[in-house]
């Protein structure tokens, strides 16, 4: 048979070489646009303009969205790929810049290994301050605050300084991080061997955070602070007495604690559903006194007891322990009540926020899914501010979605899941009596809502330090 009755009209015989403007990110410049509409600029600059040394230089603020955009795109881990975006025409027309406005590799490098810790203390700033942006657009009647410790894995990068031994079994960094919802609203950057509760770090995030959320949004707003039982400790429970906010902290299974959970009739234990009704939980209240507490603390202690139609035998129930003041008469509930939210004390209630981390440790894996974990370089500075960097971008990313994406993508997708579907469109740039056009298929700008979410990127709530 002839190969000829198989040839394609459509077959291609040739590629060559265009000089049309293309780009494969599309979708980036929503985010380009977006970081113009929130009007982050004149606080990036305000906060770090000073860096730039000399007037040839990149202005902070094309080296910051650069950046951003870098980790928003996530095309590349590597740092050297400033210098393939560089050259592309219409990666740096997407983002909104001319091509000899783009940054170098070197240029990037530079940035971030002139940062000193006055300078990173700045990003903190930065993260609260976005805190408090989105507190005032979604304005919530209680404010619930994760903390827990995230292990970035260098076990391929020993040498960096600070990468230590870490609770995984790994090398690498070990920050503290608070988490409000989806957002990570403050970090301490700090070597992989730092225990969860290391010095007073935590005690001082919160209180920051308790002062800022106090000062700036409402005096009377509930706060409830969530930890696993690494943060277990007398002094930084009473801290947090003080502040006159809640806390649901795990708790640690001591010996006196397993004898009395043992010796408990099952009687005593009570029942509540979880999320179904082939999902229940049993639960046993009581009060605990450590050796060295000033005062008895609000316990409880639950296990599974039917999964999915299945009974557990009592030797397969893995239990959790968990400490609490709610419900115990300090400040939180009384403002719980005025909120209309004096539900939150009862047992079931603390076991569901404790059960809430696993929403705080979804963040750490979508922040890890988002950038890097191994970070670029030999000093610790510099990776501290590689590092808040992508905390900002981060965060950025997250406001994006509820913002704009919501039409397309759902704000629980993950950072991949975004990328692909949304920022990997194909389109031309053209430039025509003075206006810069992107154009897409017929295909993706039905199917993406892509007019509507261009117009929705400056329909946004401003950024405004508070």
């Amino acid at each position: 048979m002839s190969q000829s009755k198989f040839k394609s009209s459509r077959r291609i015989d040739a590629v060559e070489v265009t000089s049309d403007c293309l780009t494969g990110r599309a979708g980036l410049h929503l985010f380009a646009r977006y970081l113009r509409g929130i009007e982050l600029y004149p606080h990036l600059d305000r906060l770090f303009g000073s860096m730039r040394k000399h007037s040839k230089g990149h202005p902070i603020v094309d080296l910051f969205t650069q950046v951003l955009s870098f980790f928003f795109d996530g095309t590349s881990r590597h740092l050297t790929h400033f210098d393939r975006l560089a050259k592309d025409v219409g990666y740096a027309a997407t983002i909104e810049f001319a091509p000899q406005e783009m940054v170098s590799s070197h240029s990037v490098k530079r940035f971030f290994q002139a940062f000193y810790w006055p300078r990173i203390f700045l990003f903190r700033r930065l993260l609260l301050q976005l805190f408090l942006w989105r507190l005032k657009v979604s304005k919530p009647p209680v404010v619930i605050l994760g903390l827990d410790t995230m292990v970035m894995d260098n076990d391929d990068a020993p040498k960096r300084h600070g990468v230590k031994p870490t609770y995984k079994k790994v090398l690498g960094f070990q920050p503290l991080q608070m988490t409000w919802g989806r957002y990570i609203i403050d970090a301490v950057f700090r070597g992989g061997d730092k225990h969860s509760n290391h010095e007073d770090t935590a005690a001082k995030m919160i209180q920051h955070a308790v002062h800022l959320i106090r000062t700036r949004y409402a005096t009377d707003v509930p706060i409830i602070i969530r930890m696993d039982s690494g943060f277990c400790d007398q002094k930084l429970m009473k801290s947090i007495d003080a502040l006159g906010v809640g806390y649901v902290c795990g708790g640690r299974f001591l010996a006196e604690i397993k004898g009395l959970l043992e010796a408990m009739p099952p009687e005593n234990f009570q029942r509540h559903f979880g999320r179904t009704d082939e999902d229940i939980w049993e639960f046993f209240e009581f009060g605990d006194r450590r050796g060295a507490w000033n005062r008895f603390r609000r316990a409880i202690f639950w296990r599974p007891f039917l999964e999915e139609k299945q009974f557990l035998l009592p030797g397969s129930r893995p239990g959790t322990l968990a400490y609490t003041n709610l419900g115990m008469g300090f400040a939180v509930d009384e403002q719980l009540e005025k909120a209309g939210l004096s539900s939150l004390v009862q047992a079931e209630s603390v076991i569901a926020t404790y059960h809430g981390r696993g929403a705080d440790e979804l963040v750490h894996r979508s922040l890890k899914n988002f950038g890097f974990e191994e970070l670029p370089f030999l000093r610790f500075a510099p990776n501290a501010a590689f590092y808040y960097c992508m905390l900002v971008a981060f965060f950025i990313f997250e406001a994006f979605k509820e913002d704009v994406t919501t039409p397309v993508v759902p704000v629980t997708a993950m950072p991949v899941t975004l990328r692909r579907k949304l920022v990997d469109v194909a389109a031309k740039i053209v430039t025509h009596a003075g206006r810069t056009i992107l154009k897409l298929t017929d295909v993706a700008m039905e199917s993406l809502h892509f007019k509507e979410l261009w117009e929705r990127c400056l329909s946004v709530p401003k950024f405004a330090w508070a």
